[in-house]
């Protein structure tokens, strides 16, 4: 029974023994997490939500915001009457010293009044009238400011996109280039290609060495201009830009006339400021009329003598109306004529602009058609067939470099023509007035 027991014992193992193990199977065999799946990259943020960010942030807006807020603290300011003026008088009776005659004399006095200037009839309304308009002016002018700046936001980022496509065409360009380079050089090796070969397809390289360092040059201004249009620093990240897709308006060439002259901000501050020099006219005829001034005094003598009680009313006649009035009169129908003609310049200007782009959209779009349905695929074709045959001495090294460079070409011109297509479409609806 003895043995037994001391046998069971010695197979039982201690808890220290039974840790010690647990340590070494986890140095063993280390423990197996499981993995946390690779999240996609965020997406880069639409060009909705940039406008968003730049109506909000930006400094510009912000500028043009708080003078429009400004100007509609006027109207009430040139409505109100000047402000009243409270003398105080003291005469005295045998000495300049205070009070001098109080008990001696009924000349001595000390008198209390106000005095209030009144403009002429109908002056207060008209500059108030003029100050509105200003304020219209301004808010127009506000308008205008956004909508520039959500064209600006536009076609920045479209030229941004464009100048990323550049950089994949490049690199891709590039990539072909190494891939023939080391053809040539493997062909030359056996006496199927020439040392020229070799050495153009280097220089055609470098060239696109070239071309990327300036593609990135214009990248990273394209940033600078971006960042300064929605109010973020230059030192913050670069802004990612995402593909676009063409777009069409489908509206009439007399419906965009319309909607031009009825919501174009340019043409409506033209407007305001029509209307504001119509009232500095009115102004200025007005000036005619004479400004008035109501006083009233209340004298206080001696103890023994009666106070004294004054009204006075006054009136500023315009004697020198042929150098002053007159000439004013001529300046503001002047300076309305000018500002009629100027707003007519503006019409035929945002009618003109407004045509330009809708010929440069219109035409970009037939132009997009060809590239996509045509050129391109065709150029990449060309490429492919001329690479095969190259490989197996069908075609000369110049007939695959052109393939190369004509895709290239190619690529690059369709880029620029989807960009310049949206920046036409931008531009209109900067002009028509729409919504930001």
């Amino acid at each position: 029974m003895k043995s037994r027991k001391r046998s069971s014992a010695i197979r039982q193992p201690s808890s220290t023994t039974f840790v010690w193990l647990l340590l070494l199977c986890s140095m063993i065999f280390p423990t197996v997490t499981e993995a946390e799946p690779d999240l996609p990259p965020p997406a880069p943020p639409t060009l909705d939500a940039l406008i968003q960010e730049a109506l909000a942030q930006s400094p510009m807006i912000s500028s043009a915001r708080k003078h429009w807020q400004a100007l509609t603290k006027v109207p009430i300011q040139v409505s109100t009457l000047p402000d009243p003026t409270i003398g105080l008088q003291q005469l005295t009776v045998g000495s300049p010293q205070p009070f001098s005659g109080y008990e001696t004399s009924d000349f001595y006095y000390t008198g209390f009044g106000v005095s209030q200037d009144i403009p002429g009839p109908g002056k207060l309304g008209l500059r108030a009238k003029q100050a509105e308009k200003e304020a219209e002016a301004a808010r127009d002018a506000f308008l205008a400011q956004q909508r520039q700046v959500v064209e600006q936001v536009r076609e920045t980022y479209f030229n941004l996109f464009y100048l990323r496509k550049m950089l994949d065409s490049l690199h891709e360009t590039q990539a072909n280039l190494d891939r023939i380079a080391q053809t040539t050089e493997a062909q030359y090796h056996v006496a199927m290609a020439q040392q020229q070969d070799v050495l153009k397809a280097q220089l055609q390289q470098t060239d696109v060495l070239k071309d990327l360092e300036m593609n990135q040059q214009e990248f990273q201004q394209g940033q600078a201009n971006l960042k300064a249009f929605l109010g973020r620093e230059q030192d913050s990240a670069n802004i990612e830009i995402g593909d676009i897709t063409p777009t069409s308006i489908a509206i009439t060439d007399s419906r965009l006339r319309e909607l031009a002259l009825a919501n174009s901000p340019t043409l409506q501050q033209a407007h305001a400021m029509e209307d504001r020099s119509d009232a500095a006219l009115a102004i200025a005829r007005r000036d005619y009329i004479p400004d008035f001034n109501v006083g009233y005094t209340y004298q206080k003598t001696g103890p023994r003598f009666r106070d004294y009680y004054m009204l006075t009313l006054g009136v500023k006649v315009p004697l020198y109306l042929w150098r002053k009035q007159t000439p004013a009169v001529e300046q503001a129908a002047l300076e309305k004529e000018s500002v009629r003609e100027e707003s007519y310049s503006k019409r035929l200007s945002v009618l003109s602009d407004l045509q330009n782009q809708v010929i440069a959209q219109r035409v970009t779009d037939r132009i997009l058609k060809l590239y996509t349905e045509g050129l391109v695929p065709q150029a990449e074709e060309t490429l492919t067939s001329a690479s095969a045959a190259y490989r197996v001495g069908k075609v000369d090294f110049q007939t695959l470099l052109s393939a190369v460079i004509d895709l290239l070409r190619l690529k690059q011109e369709y880029y620029r023509t989807l960009a310049d297509h949206e920046i036409a479409a931008a531009k209109i609806h900067e002009i028509i007035g729409d919504q930001p």
